[in-house]
C-alpha cells in the first residue's frame, strides 16, 4: 500500500489505526492504490463530514441567533428543490415574524443565549422568504397535524401564522402536505425535523446541537424518510380543511 501511494510504511499504519487523520489527497492515493477509484467521492463526503457535521447550540450561539440565519442564507439561495419535514413546528421559511419572534425568544431565554439580538434574527429569517417567490425554486413541505396545534405567542400569532399558510399553499412554488392525527402510521412514526437542500444535505435540529449531514448514504435515507411520509400526507383541498379546522379551534 505505502509503495503504491507513494508514502512511508508508517503512515498507512497510522492512517488504519485512527492515529492520522487522512487528507483527501491522501484518500484519492488510498482508492487508487487499492484499485476502487468509485469509492472516493463517498470517502471525500465522510472526511468532509467530520469538521461540519456537528455543533452544539452552546457555541453555535455564543454570538447570538442572526449569524446563524446569515451563515445558511446561500444556501438556500443555491437550492432548487427543498423538502422540509417538521413535527412540532412551523418551517421557517413558512413562518411569520411574529411567529418566528415567539420562536426565537423562547429559544433564547431556554438556551441563555448570551447576546439579545433576535429582531435582527428575525429580519433574516423575513428577508430569507423572497425565494418562495423568486427564481425557479421548489419547496415541499410536510407538517405533522401537532405543528399546527402546538401553540407559539399565543392564539393571535397562531390564527396569523396557520392564514399564512393558506395563502402560501397557493404559490405555485410551494407543495405543503399535512399527516392527519387518524392515519395508520405502519412505520412510518414522526421523527426530528429534518430538512433536505437539492440531495447534497441535509440539516437536523437536536435538543443539543444542530447536525449537519453530507454523506450521500445518509441523505439517501433521509430521501427515502421524506418520501415514506409523503405516502401518507394529504394535499390540497384536504390540507386546507385541516388547517382551517386548527383556526376554527383556536377561534372558540
Amino acid at each position: 500500500m505505502a509503495a503504491r501511494a507513494g508514502w512511508h510504511e508508517s503512515k498507512t499504519s497510522r492512517i488504519e489505526h485512527g492515529k492520522k487523520r487522512p487528507t483527501e489527497s491522501d484518500l484519492t492515493a488510498w482508492a487508487h492504490a487499492c484499485g476502487t477509484p468509485e469509492l472516493l467521492p463517498e470517502l471525500i463526503a465522510e472526511l468532509r463530514a467530520v469538521d461540519s457535521a456537528w455543533l452544539d447550540w452552546r457555541r453555535a450561539e455564543k454570538t447570538g441567533l442572526t449569524h446563524l440565519n446569515v451563515a445558511v442564507r446561500e444556501l438556500y439561495e443555491r437550492t432548487r428543490i427543498y423538502r422540509s419535514y417538521c413535527q412540532d413546528v412551523i418551517p421557517g421559511l413558512l413562518q411569520t415574524a411574529a411567529y418566528t419572534t415567539s420562536t426565537l425568544s423562547a429559544i433564547r431565554d431556554n438556551r441563555e443565549v448570551p447576546v439579545d439580538d433576535v429582531t435582527d434574527a428575525v429580519a433574516e429569517r423575513m428577508a430569507r422568504q423572497h425565494i418562495l417567490y423568486e427564481g425557479d425554486h421548489r419547496f415541499v413541505f410536510i407538517l405533522e397535524v401537532a405543528a399546527l396545534t402546538y401553540r407559539r405567542g399565543g392564539p393571535e400569532v397562531m390564527i396569523g401564522q396557520l392564514g399564512f399558510l393558506l395563502k402560501a399553499m397557493a404559490l405555485p412554488s410551494v407543495s405543503l402536505a399535512v399527516i392527519p392525527s387518524h392515519i395508520e402510521r405502519a412505520g412510518r412514526w414522526p421523527v426530528e425535523n429534518f430538512y433536505i437542500f437539492d440531495d447534497v444535505q441535509a440539516n437536523v435540529e437536536l435538543v443539543s446541537g444542530f447536525l449537519t449531514i453530507t454523506q450521500p448514504r445518509e441523505i439517501a435515507m433521509y430521501m427515502q424518510t421524506f418520501a415514506r411520509f409523503h405516502e401518507i400526507a394529504v394535499f390540497g383541498r384536504q390540507a386546507r380543511g385541516i388547517i382551517e379546522a386548527a383556526i376554527d379551534s383556536l377561534q372558540q
